[in-house]
Parts: C-alpha cells; sequence; structure tokens
C-alpha cells in the first residue's frame, strides 16, 4: 500500500477551508484516481479561533506558513495566502528547496516569481502547480502545458477578469454607466472597496502573462503586456456595439505576430456570433487558435471559493500521481526572453467613436485624414442629434453630432496619427473613443 500524500495548508479562508472540505468529501475518489490517498495534516492561517466549520482535530496547527513548509511530514505545501511576496515566497522556496511539491492559487507571485520557482522546482524535483491561478475552474494551465503540447499556438485570448465581464454585461444589458454598474458590483462583493487592480486590467495582465508562456514558450513577464480598463466604456459604445453586431468585453489577448509575441489587455469588440461574445456576467472564458484545430473555447467560473478549490484539489491528485510537469511546460532555460510589443505595430479593425462638430466640411475633413493614413471604411453611422421645436431652443449653437466609424485592418499608429490630425483641425470636440476589434 502506497502511503497517502500528507498535505500542509497556508491560509483557511473561503478557498483554503473549502479545500480541506473537499479533500475528506472526495477522499475515496481522490484514492482511486490517484492511487494514494490525500490527507491534510497541518495548517495555518491568520486566526486559529475564527469559525470555519472544519473538524481539524488530529491536524498539526503551525505557528505560520514557512513552518507548514518544512515540516518534515508535509509531502505536499499548499499556498493560499495570497500577494506577489513573502510570507507566500519564501514559504513556497523552502518547501521546493526541500524537494516538496506545492500547488497555489496565487497568480500575483507566479506572474512575479514562477521563473525563479520554477527554478528551484526543477533543481529539486518537485512539482509546481497553479491551475488555479488562472481562471479557477477552467483547465486553462493543463490545457496549454500538456493537452496541447503537440500544437503550436497562434493565440490565445479571453475573458479573464470576472468583476469587468460583469460590469459590462450589465452596463449592456440595463444601458448604465460604468460607475452605476461598479457601484452595484462592489454592493453584491464582486468589487473590491478598491477596484482598480480589476478594472484597470491589471488582475487580466498578470493571468495572461502566464498564458502567454506557457502559450509560447515565454518568459513570463507581466512588464511585457500592454494595458486598459474599462473605465472609458459608455453605454452608447455599447448600443453602437449591438447595432453593428458586436459585443464589447474586456480581453486578453496573447498572438504570434512576424515581430515576436504581441501581449495586450484592453476593451474589445468581439463579433456577436463567436463563442467568447456569448460569455456574460462573471464567468470567464479562454479561446485557444492553434495550427491545424479549429478554435478551443473553455468557459467556466473564473473565481469563488468552490470553483478556485476545485482547481487546487485537482493540481493536489496530480502530485499524488507522481506527475512533475515542468511548471511553464519547458525547461526555464528554454523560455524565450519576451519585451513589451509597442502598441504603434499593432493591426487589427477598430471602432471610433467621434462628436463631430455640426459644421459644413466636417465629414470631408474627417475622411481626409483617414484616408491620408491608408484608412478604409468598412462602416459609418451618424446620429442626428434631436431637434427641438421651440423657436427660442433652436437658435442655439448646433450640438456635436455622434459620428461612428468601422475600420478595416489597419494600423495603430495610423489610427492615432489620423484622430490627431482631425483634433487639430477643430472639426470634433472633446476625446475620440477608440475600441480595437478582435475578429474570430
Amino acid at each position: 500500500m502506497v502511503a497517502p500524500l500528507n498535505v500542509g495548508i497556508a491560509g483557511l479562508g473561503t478557498v483554503g477551508a473549502e479545500v480541506v472540505r473537499l479533500i475528506e468529501a472526495q477522499a475515496r475518489s481522490l484514492l482511486v484516481r490517484s492511487g494514494r490517498g490525500v490527507r491534510v495534516v497541518a495548517v495555518t492561517a491568520r486566526s486559529r479561533t475564527r469559525k470555519r466549520g472544519l473538524d481539524l482535530r488530529g491536524v498539526d496547527w503551525a505557528k505560520d506558513a514557512l513552518a507548514v513548509a518544512t515540516d518534515p511530514n508535509v509531502d505536499c505545501f499548499v499556498e493560499l495566502m495570497g500577494g506577489a511576496g513573502d510570507p507566500a515566497l519564501s514559504a513556497i522556496e523552502a518547501a521546493l528547496e526541500a524537494g516538496k511539491s506545492v500547488v497555489t492559487a496565487n497568480k500575483a507571485l507566479v506572474a512575479r516569481h514562477g521563473l525563479r520557482l520554477a527554478r528551484i522546482a526543477e533543481a529539486h524535483g518537485g512539482a509546481l502547480n497553479f491551475e488555479a491561478a488562472v481562471g479557477a475552474a477552467i483547465p486553462i494551465v493543463k490545457t496549454l502545458r500538456e493537452g496541447l503540447a503537440g500544437t503550436e499556438i497562434d493565440r490565445v485570448y479571453g475573458i479573464l477578469n470576472g468583476t469587468c465581464n460583469y460590469i459590462l454585461t450589465r452596463m449592456e444589458q440595463e444601458g448604465l454607466s460604468f460607475a452605476e454598474c461598479l457601484k452595484d458590483a462592489q454592493r453584491l462583493g464582486y468589487a473590491e472597496a478598491n477596484p482598480s487592480f480589476d478594472v484597470d486590467g491589471h488582475d487580466t495582465a498578470q493571468k495572461l502573462a502566464i498564458l502567454a508562456s506557457l502559450a509560447f514558450g515565454t518568459q513570463v513577464a507581466q512588464s511585457a503586456v500592454y494595458v486598459e480598463g474599462i473605465s472609458s466604456i459608455t453605454p452608447e459604445d455599447l448600443r453602437a456595439a449591438e447595432e453593428l453586431g458586436y459585443r464589447v468585453k474586456l480581453l486578453g489577448v496573447a498572438v504570434r505576430t512576424k515581430t515576436g509575441i504581441e501581449q495586450r489587455v484592453h476593451p474589445t469588440m468581439v463579433p456577436k456570433s463567436s463563442s467568447i461574445a456569448q460569455v456574460m456576467g462573471v464567468t470567464n472564458a479562454v479561446t485557444i487558435d492553434g495550427v491545424g484545430i479549429s478554435p478551443i473555447t473553455l468557459v467556466g467560473p473564473g473565481a469563488g471559493g468552490a470553483a478556485t478549490a476545485s482547481a487546487v484539489v485537482a493540481d493536489i491528485a496530480d502530485v499524488a500521481r507522481g506527475i512533475r510537469a515542468k511548471p511553464f511546460g519547458r525547461p526555464v532555460a528554454r523560455l524565450r526572453a519576451t519585451r513589451k510589443a509597442p502598441m504603434e505595430r499593432h493591426e487589427g479593425g477598430y471602432y471610433i467613436r467621434l462628436m463631430a462638430r455640426d459644421l459644413t466640411g466636417t465629414a470631408a475633413t474627417i475622411a481626409t485624414r483617414l484616408a491620408e493614413r491608408d484608412i478604409s471604411i468598412e462602416s459609418i453611422v451618424q446620429r442626428q442629434p434631436e431637434r427641438a421645436n421651440d423657436d427660442k431652443i433652436s437658435t442655439r449653437k448646433p450640438s456635436p453630432v455622434p459620428v461612428i466609424l468601422i475600420t478595416y485592418a489597419t494600423s495603430e499608429d495610423a489610427v492615432r496619427s489620423a484622430l490627431q490630425a482631425v483634433q487639430r483641425d477643430k472639426v470634433i470636440s472633446g476625446r475620440p473613443q477608440v475600441i480595437r476589434i478582435e475578429k474570430n
């Protein structure tokens, strides 16, 4: 009989407590599937007295994460504390240096220190598993690292933040402003009190940096990701997208180009017919485009205690099975350096919304500036402002007219240059709204 895998857990919050419950509830299934039992033998958390609904009799309560990581009775150290630095980092390093395997859901730590930790895991023979760090219950890490090991990936992109997807869904369906939806998301617990990490795109950027490494064999580098958030999106943009056959999503996109791997996070218009466009609310989704295969889209809950815990336990089961995959699918020494791709070189279609002054020659001026940069227009929509019949009101200066343009594929540099010229011509009011379009 093979001895059980002894697990030590640092962090007993929503996810950690659910991991303990799952291991107990799935004990027989884990034994059958892994050929080895799994049991929790040590834990630590900020508060020992907090009510968690767990029976921890017979489980050692360690003074801190490092004590769990170095406990000689622990075979697999599970880090669920969070944070990109200590104490999580030091504890994981200690566990790996002792030859133990590590499971973590810590995307911030993997994005910043993943290569360093992977080197230690390679040197000492332990596993470093982090399925729950990206997409929670969606098995995207294993899919890229193992399931598609024989496929050359061209592009991986997806909805990687449930908070942003929830806000954009509510804005679209109810015509609410960004501020209104954000406030409601905070009330419901979908957004933090300080939501900038989510809504400004940084959470998505960390996850995308990890996916890009797995997909393309590059070093994990969050600094190589271009990032925009969703706070500039308005109900007018979402209504226009609907009329034009698109839907707006905050996407993380990593794509192979002639000049290298382009990694970007920004609001994106996607065709309503695409799989990713159907994903609403707090749900996450990732699409993979590879050579010789049709696009693969994985959809599921990207956060939450149960969803994240399921991925953590799946990683623990892999350790019990004896699986020791390279953390990023390749030896660290074979991962290629990457740097931030200049967005000016990005090529694709664009949605442009302008507030054009109601003056003679405005349309011709805009068309000329776009033509000078070889920008071709696929469609154009001009909305006339409502006119009042009141004579007194009708003597006021004409209101700016919303003009919406959809371009054929062009470069970011051309679009920016053309719009700067249009602004200098003083034929529009305010700043143009620009949203990139991602085709199927």
